[in-house]
């Protein structure tokens, strides 16, 4: 089996792969990887093929199908605050370079799995209690509408047989490490991560916003899971929902001082940024994930364990195997 990782310099990217490698048993043995992205990601093991370039020049996503690929992990995008800033690009990377992704796989012999990463920004709106799989989309972001795009280009590749789609709306995922990023929602990362590491943060919405989340190792499960479902299990609905936690931001600042202390939790300091309150705000933040636990997705169990999982991989990073 051949699988191709999109954005796989990313965080995610970089973990996925790290996964997809491991030979669990609930998975087929995977014989190759390759990681595509602007700047080619680390290779990990001998397993792993990197490829530098981008998914909007045409004669780079051909090269990715040079031989058969079964699955493709399509992660690659340009994120919320960067697509609002820039829509051309936006639209290029995310709505363009999805397709041509797909135009790709439309050739090959055989129809690959073709999972897609979306996100809950896709919603927005009034918005029920609890959001289900099914409910009519309205983004209220560039990078929101991006998506939508992308989840009806899969269901219909995927209704003509061209692939065997599905398309996972993660939640923000928590705590990231590294730097901030692009993202609206990279501060749910930093309010944890910088002060932390004796960092200064600011929290840029009120406290009682509700966020959806999930931690980088069950978000990182739950997207390998998600190249290996049936089909027959998928039906004819190709969109879920993954899960995730609702938690407020002050919550989240409850859970860092329990586990960081009251100096880590004065460190952060709340100046509400109306932007970023504005489009955040819109997106779901409780929803329905009944099927996507009847179909073996993962889930945290609270957003203290959230917090704990970065720490722990902040003071014993996970040791790769020599293999390569």
């Amino acid at each position: 089996m051949r699988v191709l990782v999109t954005g796989a310099a990313g965080f995610l990217g970089q973990r996925l792969m790290a996964a997809l490698l491991e030979g669990r048993p609930d998975r087929a043995a995977v014989a190759g990887v390759i990681g595509a992205d602007l700047a080619a990601p680390p290779a990990q093991e001998r397993r792993v093929e990197a490829r530098a370039g981008t998914i909007t020049d045409p004669g780079f996503v051909a090269s990715l199908f040079e031989r058969h690929v079964d699955i493709v992990y399509h992660l690659a995008a340009v994120v919320s605050g960067e697509a609002e800033a820039d829509f051309d690009r936006g639209m290029q990377v995310n709505v363009d370079g999805t397709r041509a992704l797909l135009e790709a796989c439309r050739r090959l012999a055989r129809p690959p799995r073709f999972v897609f990463a979306s996100t809950i920004a896709v919603f927005g709106g009034p918005l029920p209690p609890l959001v289900p799989d099914d409910l009519s989309p309205r983004p209220q972001s560039s990078y929101g509408a991006e998506k939508v795009i992308g989840e009806v280009l899969v269901a219909e590749y995927s209704r003509r047989g061209f692939v065997d789609g599905i398309a996972v709306r993660l939640p923000t995922v928590a705590v990231r490490p590294g730097t901030p990023n692009a993202a609206l929602s990279s501060f749910v990362s930093g309010i944890v991560r910088e002060p932390l590491a004796g960092i200064d943060a600011v929290c840029p919405v009120p406290l009682d916003m509700r966020l959806w989340i999930s931690s980088p190792d069950v978000a990182t499960e739950n997207l390998a899971r998600a190249g290996f479902i049936s089909g027959r299990l998928l039906g004819s609905h190709r969109i879920v929902n993954l899960p995730g936690l609702t938690v407020t931001a002050g919550q989240m600042l409850d859970a860092l001082a329990r586990i960081g202390g009251a100096a880590a939790r004065a460190r952060v300091r709340c100046e509400p940024d109306p932007r970023v309150t504005r489009i955040v705000g819109s997106w779901a933040d409780t929803l329905d994930v009944s099927r996507a636990l009847r179909l073996g997705f993962h889930v945290d169990s609270d957003v203290d364990a959230v917090v704990h999982q970065f720490v722990r991989s902040t003071l014993s990073p996970p040791q790769r195997s020599p293999s390569g």
